[in-house]
């Protein structure tokens, strides 16, 4: 065999001008691997502001970015500009003003049974509307126009503060309609004076319209009111000596009770969220 050859079969095995080893790290030649310490959990309260903003609903993150750019937002009262500054859910974040829920908003219509209170959670075993809704959303919801726990009826839940506090407030002339079972037939005179404005707390009480209930006793009316005031038409036949038997709220807002069995919830469709929200 000629070197010519050996050359060609050398280069065939992969060897050229000897014999090929392998690349060994016996003696020291090892690469170099940076040391890296355990990953630092990240704080699940925390929320980058842009994202806190985009959840809210006022706009997507990436004109989150250039709202914190120009200081629109504030965080407990102070303009920040930084970029990936990150906030608590417990944090007071407003928007040239506007109190900021970075929650997905959700409402929740229940037709409430009696003797269920409306807030709160009861530790003492006692039924609560709470109740009824647990499986409804994760986020706290908070009653809107709240029954007293001997009523019944619509009784709406919304985690939208702003929404609640505007169809509470006692402006907005918020259409109710209930009806209400006496324990005993009302007078006409009596009647009379709630169509004319009967004084409650010194404040008197206009009704839209009161009327007896169809092929029903006279101790059964139908009541129409726009006032947001506790537990107002309760109130309004106890100062005429009247117990209330039954308080059914059939009626709030534009909502009814049409498919909703009493005991159970359902949600909001968008356009009831729009209609509601047009209420100033």
């Amino acid at each position: 065999m000629g070197r010519s050859d050996f050359n060609k079969d050398n280069k065939r095995s992969g060897r050229q001008g000897g014999a090929y080893r392998k690349k060994s790290y016996a003696r020291g030649n090892a690469p170099i691997k940076k040391k890296t310490g355990p990953r630092q959990p990240s704080d699940p309260n925390l929320i980058r502001l842009n994202r806190y903003v985009a959840n809210s609903g006022v706009c997507s993150r990436r004109e989150a970015d250039i709202y914190i750019a120009a200081g629109n937002i504030t965080v407990n009262g102070k303009p920040i500009t930084e970029m990936g500054h990150k906030v608590r859910l417990t944090d007071e974040v407003k928007f040239d003003g506007r109190l900021l829920n970075p929650a997905k908003r959700e409402y929740v219509l229940l037709n409430k049974p009696k003797d269920f209170a409306t807030t709160g959670r009861d530790d003492k075993g006692r039924r609560t509307a709470l109740s009824l809704i647990s499986k409804a959303s994760k986020s706290e919801l908070k009653p809107v126009g709240k029954l007293d726990k001997a009523s019944m009826g619509l009784q709406l839940f919304t985690n939208d503060g702003e929404m609640g506090k505007r169809l509470n407030s006692p402006k907005n002339g918020l259409r109710q309609l209930y009806h209400v079972e006496l324990n005993k037939p009302l007078r006409s005179a009596d009647l009379k004076k709630i169509q004319e404005g009967l004084p409650v707390d010194e404040k008197v009480v206009k009704v839209k319209e009161i009327s007896f209930v169809d092929k029903a006793p006279k101790n059964q009316v139908g009541v129409e009111i726009y006032s947001t005031r506790n537990n107002i038409v309760r109130r309004l036949f106890e100062e005429l000596e009247y117990e209330i038997v039954k308080l059914d709220r059939v009626v709030y807002g534009g909502l009814t009770k049409k498919d909703l069995p009493r005991g159970h919830w359902r949600y909001l469709s968008e356009q009831e969220v729009i209609n509601l929200g047009m209420i100033q």
